[in-house]
Order: C-alpha cells, then structure tokens, then sequence
C-alpha cells in the first residue's frame, strides 16, 4: 500500500491538448502532487482509441518529469475492471492518471465497478487523482457522456453519464473554449441550477484540493452558477434554445483560485512567497509602531529623518584631521551645515513642530 497521509489527494481536471514538448507546466504540476521524485503513478488510457503508444507516451513523460515509476492499467470492460489484476497497481499508486478519448466508455468500464472503487479510494488516502479530456469529465459526479458545440444553450444539446463523484456538485466540461462548448455547459446548468459548471481550457488544468480550485496552465477555466437563474428549461421543446437569465460568470486565467463551496474567488495574481508575506507583514507592524510612537510625542516624521541625517554628516567631520589654515572657499571648523528647504532647526522645541499626521 501507498505510504501517503494526510487526506485526500489533489484532484487534476485537464482540458485535453496538455502540453508534451516545451514547458509541461500541467503534467509537471501533477508529477509533483503525486510525490515528487517519489511518485508512482498508473496511467488508464481505457477511453483511448489507441494501442499500447499511448501509455508509452505518458511513461516517457512522467519519468522525464522525475516520476519514480510509471505503469499501465487497461481495462477494457466491466469483468476486467473487477479483476483484481487490474486492481492491484492502484493500491501502491500515489498518481492516477487517466488519459483522453471517449469518455462514455470510460464511463462504461469504470464507474460502479471494483476499479473505480479503488480509483476513489486511492485518491482518499492522499494519491493524486487527474485525468485530461475525458479522463477529466469522469472526475465530477455527473459527467458530459457527449454533446454538440455552439455558444447557445438549447435543449438535448448534450447528455449526461454517472462519474466517479470525486468533485462534488460540478459538471466538468473541456477543450472548452477551443471547441465552443459554453452552451452545451450553459443548458446543462440551467437544467440543474444546484451543479456547478465547470468549462476547461486546453493546456490547462482546474486542480481541486479540499473545496478549492486553482487553475494551472496556459488558459483559463469558465464557471457557471446558476444558483440565482431564471431559466424555461423545463418546458423548452425539443432544440430550442433555453432561457438562462442571472448566471453568474467567472473566468479564471492560471494562479486564480475560486472557492467551490461558497461559489467565490478567493485571489489571483501571482502570489509571494510565504517568506515574503510574513517579512512585509513584520515591516508594516514596525512602520504601525513608528508612526504611533511620532504621534504621541506630536513631532513630525521629517524631523527624525533630518536629525539622523545632520548626525551622519558630523560624525563625518569630526573624523577628519585638523587643517592649519583655511583657505580660499573653504568652510570654518565647525560652521553651521545649511539646512535644506523644509527642514526643522538643529534643536527645535518639539511643542512647536509640524502636527501632521504622519
């Protein structure tokens, strides 16, 4: 079994088209959540169309990515997916990934089998759990089994399928924006205002983690809540289109986070380290109790500033050796420094020094 504590693991909903060759953000991004150097991770490409390349792709990827072992998992039917066989590499995976293609086979094999039990059961005890394409629509409790495309929402323009309800109360959707998805999305949440409609990117990920999402990767994650729409989607006939009036739209670029229980973005932005965060905190208790200690003794803040400046420069002078003489355009020892515009006298009476707020 997986040595992994400390909760659930980090769930990776990735809009297909992840990037392979450059950068990988997304999968290095999951290589990490799944441990690092650390990381043993089976690839289930059962709604792929294709042979055994495809888990030689993925196998080459995360080993590149540091991965410590990479291993493929294929069930092609519900027998296989109760075979204990096929079950046993999940036990000791601290990665799941499972890889694009038609997703309502996927759907078909795994959920409500022994296979899809343990997927869930190892994203439980902390393994990281993703997949990309469909292999990210079977990660929420309902799933798009498939739909048309168009910006418009209408009615049967898609059909639902069980997943395997590791994100609650969501609709996962993608290839979002490059294959116009936001109507098939859009109906889906008009008919059922309670979910979540989340629409990803491709080369991006929306990494869920307790009740929060990040978004990684190159574009941007669309989301639905309907929890305040006005929709006729209970009577609406056959394509018609659907009334969804009061939807509320978020579109979040990388680094935002949105808080799916509350339904609200938590920040974005690129954020500092939390080193930094707890210097600049320390620096503004310091700055706080600079300008309450200046405002009781009711002295401007220039006038520190010009004391301690003053008190270089003489400390300055009085280290320099004594001249015989003076000549021509030189000053006197010990001639008054000029003050500068502004600034208080050498000894000012702090009852009479500017009152300003600092």
């Amino acid at each position: 079994m997986s040595e992994l504590q400390g909760g659930p693991g980090a769930l990776f909903a990735i809009g297909g088209a992840e990037d392979k060759l450059k950068k990988r953000t997304v999968l290095q991004e999951f290589v990490e959540a799944a441990g690092g150097s650390k990381a043993r991770i089976v690839v289930v490409p059962t709604a792929s169309a294709l042979g055994p390349d495809v888990v030689d792709v993925y196998r080459a990827l995360f080993a590149a990515l540091g991965a410590e072992s990479v291993v493929g998992v294929r069930p092609e039917n519900r027998e296989d997916a109760d075979d204990p066989a096929f079950i046993a590499p999940l036990n000791d995976a601290t990665g799941i990934f499972m890889t694009g293609g038609n997703q309502l086979k996927l759907a078909g094999v795994v959920t409500g089998t022994a296979f899809g039990r343990a997927v869930t059961a190892a994203h439980a005890r902390g393994a990281a759990v993703g997949g990309t394409s469909a292999g990210a629509s079977i990660l929420a409790e309902h799933m798009i089994a498939f739909g048309r495309s168009g910006a418009t929402p209408r009615q049967r323009m898609s059909q639902l399928s069980s997943g395997l309800g590791l994100v609650q109360g969501a609709i996962v959707d993608q290839h979002f924006a490059q294959r116009n998805r936001y109507g098939r999305l859009l109906s889906l949440v008009a008919q059922s205002p309670g979910l979540l409609g989340i629409g990803v990117d491709e080369d991006t990920a929306a990494v869920v983690r307790g009740t929060h999402l990040e978004v990684v990767g190159r574009g941007a994650v669309t989301i639905f809540d309907g929890t305040r729409i006005t929709s006729n989607a209970h009577n609406a006939k056959r394509s018609e289109p659907i009334l969804a009036s009061g939807v509320v739209l978020h579109v979040l670029p990388a680094t935002a986070t949105f808080d799916l229980q509350n339904r609200v973005l938590l920040s974005y932005g690129p954020q500092p380290p939390a080193e930094e965060i707890a210097e600049m905190a320390a620096a503004e208790a310091d700055l706080r109790k600079l300008a309450k200690e200046i405002a009781a003794e009711g002295v401007s803040p220039r006038y520190y500033e010009e004391r301690k400046r003053r008190a270089g420069r003489r400390t300055a002078k009085s280290a320099k050796p004594a001249k015989s003489a003076i000549g021509a355009g030189e000053s006197r020892p010990g001639a008054t420094e000029p003050i500068t515009a502004g600034a208080e006298p050498d000894s000012p009476d702090p009852t009479q020094a500017d009152n300003g707020n600092p």
